[in-house]
């Protein structure tokens, strides 16, 4: 008797904890590979979330080299589960530092828009989904915004910036170099009018962001402002960001929404830029390295419910 009890109850965790999405790997073109998570019962009214990484070279499921967040397959999965498919994919900059193929002085920002609008046309060509929703985390937002002018159904802005890089930038350096606000602005004013220059500063954070090499993507990011960008779309717009988020704070959703002011607006207390919840504000910076940290809930529910109402 024992042993069949034991044998049912193993039976009925094991079909518990089936999955109800499916995976599969897909290669847009050389440059793009992702994975497509798909409900069980996908139909002809499934619609689809492409998801669009931040800054740096972010794989599909929102990892970086000597980042650990898996912030993007937690939500993938979270999605798939409210039978919501959904495609991430590796941005070009980590494909190719994967490969050992990189020339830093040769990537645009407009590269990510070129990849994003790739995969936008991938799927609008299948034709197998009803809708399809843009939603770029963080850097992404923008790239998503502007993407989503080629036909999507709807674009969401994950902890996205509401101001230029540049001001950004100075907001954020002059903050933890004070003495250095001058320079600063130099630097960045040479970047916004399109010139590059030799570096000169001994600061080592100052060299970090104004290396020679990345100049020429800076100079091309500069030049969109996520305020006007957002204004051009006349489709369901929804702004998320996080009380907890030590990157883009709240007044950067509030920005973007003045601009656009049909988007819905959302604040997840606690929900910090990697879009896990924060109890402790010792474990912020603690979430960038632990994958196994899940995404707070209210995210899933507040794209579901979104995606659902398009």
């Amino acid at each position: 008797m024992n042993k069949i009890l034991l044998f049912l109850l193993i039976t009925f965790t094991a079909f518990s904890q089936e999955k109800t999405f499916t995976t599969q790997d897909i290669e847009v073109n050389s440059l793009i590979k992702g994975t497509l998570f798909s409900p069980k019962n996908t139909n002809k009214k499934t619609k689809l979330v492409i998801l669009i990484a931040g800054s740096g070279p972010t794989n599909r499921s929102g990892n970086q080299f000597g980042v650990l967040t898996n912030s993007l397959k937690y939500l993938s999965e979270g999605l798939v589960e409210n039978n919501i498919a959904v495609f991430s994919y590796d941005k070009r900059l980590f494909a190719q530092m994967k490969s050992g193929k990189i020339d830093e002085k040769l990537d645009r920002f407009d590269d990510m828009i070129i990849d994003a609008t790739s995969v936008l046309d991938y799927f609008k060509s299948q034709k197998k989904f009803k809708k399809i929703i843009i939603a770029g985390h963080s850097e992404g937002s923008l790239v998503g915004m502007i993407t989503a002018l080629k036909k999507a159904d709807g674009f969401i802005s994950l902890a996205g910036a509401g101001r230029p890089i540049d001001e950004v930038l100075k907001e954020q350096l002059v903050k933890q170099l004070p003495n250095l606000d001058a320079e600063i602005s130099g630097y960045l004013t040479k970047l916004r009018e399109g010139s590059t220059f030799e570096l000169t500063s001994k600061n080592p954070t100052i060299k970090s962001i104004f290396r020679e090499s990345v100049q020429p993507y800076m100079i091309s990011w500069i030049k969109y402002n996520p305020t006007i960008e957002i204004k051009k779309l006349k489709i369901p717009v929804m702004i998320i960001n996080g009380t907890k988020d030590l990157q883009v704070p709240e007044s950067e959703a509030m920005l973007l929404k003045a601009a656009y002011p049909k988007a819905e607006l959302k604040i997840i207390e606690n929900m910090n830029h990697n879009l896990k919840e924060i109890l402790i504000d010792k474990d912020n910076l603690k979430s960038y390295n632990d994958g196994t940290i899940p995404i707070t809930p209210i995210l899933t529910e507040t794209m579901t419910k979104f995606i659902n109402s398009i």
